[in-house]
């Protein structure tokens, strides 16, 4: 398994607007319209699927950033009797209404718009499902796929099921809804999709909180984190983030880390030259990120945790970018320099980590560490 974690680059809001063109786009799917959203670009498109009982909206504040790195076509779309979308009215049974029929909906939307070859698959939790079974009816054209604190196949055993009716009356919500149709057929959805895994030719990046889970028992909680953890363990395409301190809406709590992880997952499906241009575009973004979290107070810690995941991940050159960036915006920070000072010695820059680790105790003489390194460093 391949495993990171990443601390908290928590933004409460994104201080940018909108720049990039975006299409709203109702699509005659069969004598009904399916609403989409696309802000056009060059590349693999990225498609969002929204969790149960939200629509497109929700993406709205993380894709301006990841349309300025990527430039590639972002996608986003209501699910039939959600946001803008319109049920099918040729459908007479509430059954009719379940997962295979929204496949079906969204391949027709998709066909219609242009969008039916390669594609990435973003999705936060119910829409996990819609990436699971996308990507099995078409394993050749998916080239990635980013779960958000999914919900994931194998979670819904008979005992769950029945502790979520418990907290869920199908009479309290109104009938001939999205909603409605969608708790009407949930159950036998989770049973239809019990064991059923992704494609073993598709990477997938997982994404989910250290301890939160949907709002249930604790059991709940220690299962959903369970199937999340074994997901990654058990699957060598799959590779776990674990989102500490999130909630189950790990894209409004971390959107950084969303953001960067759907960024990353689209670099590699180009070339390598244009996989480095996007990569730079994506360090840029980070720091630019960051900078903006500076008036919460909680920056130099995520930059300093942003540079500790790139040194995870052999990415040293980032990694110091990073580094020499807290220290520029954190000059009176002793723990910027020691980080910056540990890079630079994996980077076997002997003389500049010297003088980091002497400024770090300059500014904290009780930084018992640094005298360490900096004593052998001399010796």
């Amino acid at each position: 398994m391949k495993q990171f974690y990443f601390a908290f680059l928590t933004i409460f809001s994104l201080s940018f607007s909108v720049h990039a063109q975006s299409l709203d786009k109702p699509v005659d799917i069969g004598g009904y319209n399916m609403h989409f959203n696309i802000m056009k670009g060059e590349g693999t498109p990225i498609l969002f699927e929204a969790g149960g009982g939200d629509n497109s909206t929700v993406w709205a504040p993380i894709l301006e950033r990841i349309h300025k790195v990527t430039g590639t076509t972002l996608i986003t779309y209501d699910r039939s009797g959600f946001g803008q979308s319109e049920l099918n009215p040729a459908l007479k049974n509430d059954s009719d209404f379940g997962i295979e029929n929204g496949i079906k909906e969204l391949e027709a939307g998709l066909s219609k718009l242009g969008y039916d070859d390669d594609i990435i698959l973003v999705s936060h939790s119910y829409g996990g499902l819609y990436n699971l079974l996308y990507a099995n009816k078409h394993p050749k054209n998916v080239k990635s796929i980013v779960l958000i604190d999914a919900t994931l196949s194998d979670f819904w055993n008979e005992d769950f099921l029945a502790m979520r009716d418990m907290f869920v009356d199908i009479n309290t919500i109104p009938k001939g809804t999205g909603d409605y149709y969608l708790n009407f057929n949930y159950n036998e959805i989770m049973r239809s999709l019990r064991n059923k895994q992704f494609p073993k030719n598709i990477p997938v990046t997982n994404i989910f909180p250290d301890k939160s889970a949907p709002v249930y028992p604790k059991e709940y909680s220690d299962r959903w984190k369970k199937v999340h953890v074994d997901l990654g363990e058990k699957n060598n395409n799959v590779t776990n983030i674990i989102a500490e301190s999130s909630s189950h809406a790990v894209f409004n709590d971390n959107p950084a880390l969303v953001i960067n992880a759907i960024i990353k997952a689209y670099s590699e499906t180009l070339d390598k030259n244009q996989q480095n241009v996007v990569l730079q575009k994506a360090l840029d973004n980070a720091i630019d990120l960051s900078i903006e979290t500076k008036i919460h107070n909680r920056s130099e810690h995520d930059l300093n945790t942003l540079g500790y995941s790139f040194l995870q991940t052999q990415e040293l050159d980032k990694a110091l970018d990073i580094f020499k960036t807290t220290t520029l915006l954190f000059p009176n920070s002793a723990n910027a320099y020691d980080s910056y000072g540990e890079a630079l010695l994996m980077a076997d820059k002997k003389t500049e980590a010297i003088e980091m680790y002497e400024k770090s105790i300059a500014l904290n003489p009780d930084n018992e560490h640094g005298k360490e390194v900096l004593l052998k460093l001399k010796e």
